[in-house]
């Protein structure tokens, strides 16, 4: 049985799309694993989305734990004596001294709108995902597609890494890519069509995140890889860059992707 924390702001509709598809997929069976624990950086009442989401999560009977970030931090800004540089630090601690008491084997940062500070993620195992395949592109998902797009790759994807104090460097859990050289993509590289090469590439990419996110989870939960010391491990005990989930995830979308191009 996995024991999953879940980090998120609840700050738009996939956050709770994700939230669902995570916990349909574990009420199924096909995630061996439960969520001990849901978190988010923002308190009712301060969006209506974040509302949304506190309920979705309610309604599923998860432990729920609401700390306001902003609500914090100007606390510590009111503190006359006291350093205001150093209240991420003091939230993460504050953050730990929440979720303690329960069981997690790994914390997903799914929409999550703060970085995780070195103490918290160097004590937990947390995950994130970042819109690139492997020694691709860093920075916003935006800014990954240009550097594709400038660089002419022949290949994207996503992966889901291990948060570390360095910002989307963290080891490869499990990865995903796909192709950008040919149908549909061929007839705008040739026409040098940059702004639909972008969307093209964002739809495919897109649909691959949440496949992704949870054929990460179920590889987790059957003990397929395994997360130790800061490394990831096959069921044989190798240390691995990563599992290659192209196959799994390229599969788990054909029918959407089949949509998107008679679009």
């Amino acid at each position: 049985m996995l024991n999953i924390g879940w980090f998120s702001t609840g700050r738009d509709e996939a956050a709770r799309q994700l939230l669902q598809a995570v916990q349909d997929n574990i009420y199924g069976g096909n995630i061996h694993g439960r969520i001990n624990f849901v978190f988010s950086n923002r308190e009712p009442g301060e969006s209506r989305q974040s509302d949304l989401f506190f309920e979705l999560a309610r309604s599923y009977n998860l432990p729920l734990i609401c700390f306001s970030h902003r609500k914090f931090q100007n606390a510590i800004a009111s503190e006359a004596k006291q350093p205001q540089t150093d209240w991420r630090l003091r939230y993460d601690r504050e953050v730990r001294k929440r979720i303690e008491k329960f069981a997690t084997d790994v914390c997903v940062l799914a929409g999550y709108m703060l970085i995780i500070g070195q103490e918290l993620c160097q004590e937990y195992s947390m995950i994130n995902l970042h819109p690139a395949p492997p020694g691709g592109p860093l920075g916003s998902w935006q800014e990954v597609i240009w550097d594709l797009i400038q660089n002419k790759a022949q290949k994207a994807g996503a992966m889901i890494h291990l948060v570390t104090p360095e910002l989307d460097r963290g080891p490869v859990v499990a990865y995903c890519t796909f192709s950008i050289k040919y149908e549909p993509f061929h007839p705008y590289w040739q026409k040098g069509d940059k702004d639909m090469l972008f969307q093209l590439i964002r739809q495919h990419e897109l649909a691959r995140e949440f496949p992704l996110i949870i054929s990460t989870l179920k590889a987790l939960s059957h003990r397929e890889i395994s997360i130790r010391s800061g490394k990831v491990i096959d069921a044989q005990g190798k240390s691995i860059n990563g599992y290659d989930l192209s196959a799994k995830v390229n599969n788990a979308v054909e029918g959407k992707i089949a949509s998107l191009r008679s679009q």
